[in-house]
């Protein structure tokens, strides 16, 4: 790693933190990280939060990764659940595979609507989300609720994610709201337990769009012989 001192310093490049960031996660992680897609978005997630207890409890679907990455290939819509999780997606890589990002806990319509129902705004913003058309992929990093209504909408055959991105961190319904997409049929990428949070949401988002970009620079080298 390349480090050069000034003024007493040290100053290393961000490039070099994260490639050697990555490497001590590989090292510590050894065996117990999955091969494949999923074992990159394991390692994202603990980039982001330095917590090697995902290696036990990041849970997903078989084909969960390939099914997010498909969707993001054809231009998916990314929903949060919070404004937070939204400003941490990569939107130069968004950008570049055609989607796009959008959280309605600020819309107009959510609040009127959760008062009239006696409900939340991330549960309203799950009705929302399920107006919409084409592919989606739905990143939950700290709403419960949303996950919950998710697994309503689920069952009811009204609205079907190719992907639930389930992470909210807490204490109330987390865990049972995890447990119930998990068990809805759908395909999932869930942070089982209390742990979690709208930078996991963020960081899953991000690992998806990473690959899908790395995919694109191989084709781009590939075509240029």
């Amino acid at each position: 790693m390349q480090i050069t001192n000034f003024d007493g310093i040290c100053r290393i490049s961000p490039m070099e933190i994260e490639k050697r960031s990555f490497e001590i996660i590989q090292e510590e992680a050894g065996d117990r990280l999955p091969e494949g897609p999923a074992g990159t978005v394991m390692k994202r997630v603990i980039h982001t939060t330095a917590d090697f207890d995902y290696l036990e409890t990041l849970k997903s679907s078989p084909g969960a990764v390939e099914a997010g990455l498909a969707a993001l290939k054809k231009g998916a819509v990314i929903v949060t659940d919070t404004n937070m999780a939204l400003a941490g997606i990569n939107k130069r890589a968004l950008a570049g595979c055609g989607s796009a990002a959008v959280c309605y806990m600020a819309d107009e319509r959510t609040a009127g609507l959760a008062k009239e129902l006696g409900t939340t705004r991330a549960a309203v913003s799950v009705d929302l989300a399920a107006e919409l058309e084409g592919p989606v992929v739905y990143a939950v990093g700290n709403a419960p609720t949303a996950l919950l209504r998710l697994a309503d909408l689920i069952e009811q055959n009204r609205f079907r994610p190719d992907l639930v991105i389930g992470v909210p961190v807490g204490f109330v319904n987390v865990v049972e709201a995890k447990e119930r997409i998990m068990q809805s049929g759908i395909q999932y990428i869930v942070a089982a337990g209390r742990k979690g949070g709208s930078t996991v949401a963020a960081a899953i988002c991000n690992a998806l769009l990473y690959m899908l970009e790395e995919s694109r620079r191989q084709e781009a080298v590939w075509r240029s012989f």
